[in-house]
C-alpha cells in the first residue's frame, strides 16, 4: 500500500480514537476510509478491530485512576463476547455483511443518540453487545455507556474503555491468529490509535461529548446511505 495511503488511515485511526474518548463511534470514521482504499468490508471490519484495540488500551490507562475491581466480571465477559461475534464474523459468508453493513452502520448512528436510562450496569446486555462489538463494532462505546447505569461520566468512561479495550483486544487476538487481517494498514492505524486514544482520554475532560455526538451522528447517516446505495 502507498505511504500517502498508510498515512492517511493511521490519521482516520487517531481521529477516531479521539471520537471514541470523547463521544463513542470512532469506527464510523476509519471503517469507511479502510472501504475507500478498496479494502473488501469483512477484512476491512477485522483491520479496523484490531487497529482500534492500542487505541482503547491506552485510553483505558490513561483512566487507571479510576478503575475498580468490580471491572474484572465485566472485562470477562466482554472478552467472551468478542471473540463469539468475531467468529460469527469469519465464518459468514462476505455477502452476507456486504447486505448487512449498511443496517450495521445505521444501527450504530441510532445507538448515538439513545440513553437506556438504567439505574446499574446490565451484565447481560455487556455480553450482547460485545458479542456486537466483535462482529462489527461501530458505536459500542455509546452502547456500553447506555448499559453502565447512572454515574459520574467520567467514571462511566473509564469502566467503557476497560470493557471496549477487552472486546476488541479479545476479537483481535482471534482475526490475528486466523490470518484476516491487512497488517500493514493496521499496524499504521494501531500507532495513530494510541496516540488519540491516550490524547482523547483527555480531550474527553474539556470537549462538549453531545457536540462530538451529533457531527459522527451526521457522518454515520451519510455512510449508511451511501453503503446501501453500493451494496444494494
Amino acid at each position: 500500500m502507498e505511504p500517502s495511503r498508510l498515512a492517511l488511515l493511521g490519521l482516520a485511526a487517531a481521529v477516531a480514537a479521539v471520537i471514541n474518548s470523547v463521544a463513542g463511534g470512532g469506527s464510523l470514521v476509519s471503517f469507511p476510509v479502510l472501504l475507500a482504499m478498496g479494502i473488501p468490508p469483512v477484512l476491512a471490519s477485522a483491520t479496523n478491530t484490531v487497529a482500534l484495540a492500542p487505541g482503547n488500551v491506552a485510553s483505558a490507562l490513561a483512566y487507571r485512576s479510576d478503575l475498580k475491581r468490580e471491572l474484572l466480571i465485566l472485562a470477562s465477559l466482554a472478552a467472551v463476547g468478542g471473540v463469539v461475534g468475531a467468529v460469527v464474523l469469519a465464518s459468514a459468508p462476505p455477502r452476507a455483511f456486504e447486505l448487512l453493513v449498511p443496517w450495521l452502520v445505521a444501527g450504530a448512528t441510532l445507538l448515538l443518540v439513545i440513553d437506556l436510562g438504567l439505574s446499574r450496569p446490565s451484565r447481560l446486555g455487556i455480553l450482547f453487545v460485545s458479542v456486537y462489538g466483535g462482529y462489527f463494532g461501530a458505536g459500542i462505546g455509546m452502547l456500553v455507556l447506555a448499559l453502565l447505569g447512572r454515574e459520574d461520566i467520567h467514571g462511566k468512561n473509564a469502566k467503557k474503555s476497560v470493557i471496549v479495550a477487552a472486546v476488541n483486544g479479545a476479537a483481535s487476538a482471534y482475526f490475528l491468529l486466523t490470518g484476516r487481517v491487512q497488517i500493514a494498514a493496521a499496524l499504521v492505524m494501531a500507532v495513530g490509535a494510541v496516540l488519540g486514544g491516550y490524547g482523547g482520554a483527555a480531550v474527553a475532560r474539556r470537549v462538549s461529548a453531545k457536540r462530538v455526538r451529533w457531527v459522527v451522528v451526521a457522518i454515520g447517516g451519510l455512510l449508511s446511505a451511501l453503503l446501501a446505495i453500493r451494496y444494494y
